[in-house]
């Protein structure tokens, strides 16, 4: 049988119009199932995002211990011709902190270890040939809102480096 629908003329047929119903209530359930995948992937997405940003963060706590020790070995005890010969840990610290760029705040960097040992026989403190090592830290925070507020929220990223005083 023809029934007139509209301008077009179209067959009823009663088992297209329950898969039509069918359709029509399931409409609403494609924008929720769109809704959940997305949260998953923007929560991934965010997710390497952050971790990616604690990498970088460690390799620049890693290249300040490294420029805090070498800045140190050329400050030792026959030092004459630079700044703050014979360096302590508050001059390291301070020359770490002055080298903070990008994501990181200057006043949270801390030299938490500065130590000259395995000095050759007859010398000791800063002289040449005494090995210096400096620790540095620098705690780290996630961005993610669902982090967990334990331990994983900050995480102190440490580096050491250690050197041989040169003068």
């Amino acid at each position: 049988s023809r029934h007139l629908v509209g301008p077009h003329l179209s067959h009823c047929d009663p088992a297209r119009g329950d898969a039509m119903s069918a359709r029509t209530a399931e409409r609403g359930s494609t924008l929720a199932e769109t809704t959940i995948v997305m949260a998953v992937l923007l929560a991934l997405l965010f997710g390497i995002i952050d971790f990616g940003r604690a990498t970088y963060t460690y390799a620049f706590v890693a290249q300040l211990a490294r420029q805090g020790a070498r800045w140190a070995i050329v400050r030792g005890s026959t030092c004459s011709q630079l700044d703050h010969c014979n360096a302590s840990q508050s001059d390291i610290q301070n020359y770490v902190q002055g080298l903070s760029e990008g994501a990181t705040t200057a006043s949270q960097i801390t030299v938490s270890q500065a130590t000259w040992s395995s000095c050759p026989a007859g010398f000791s403190g800063h002289a040449p040939g005494c090995t210096v090592s400096v620790t540095v830290k620098y705690p780290f925070s996630f961005l993610l809102p669902y982090m967990p507020g334990g331990s994983l929220a900050t995480i102190n990223m440490v580096s050491s480096s250690q050197m041989v005083v040169s003068q």
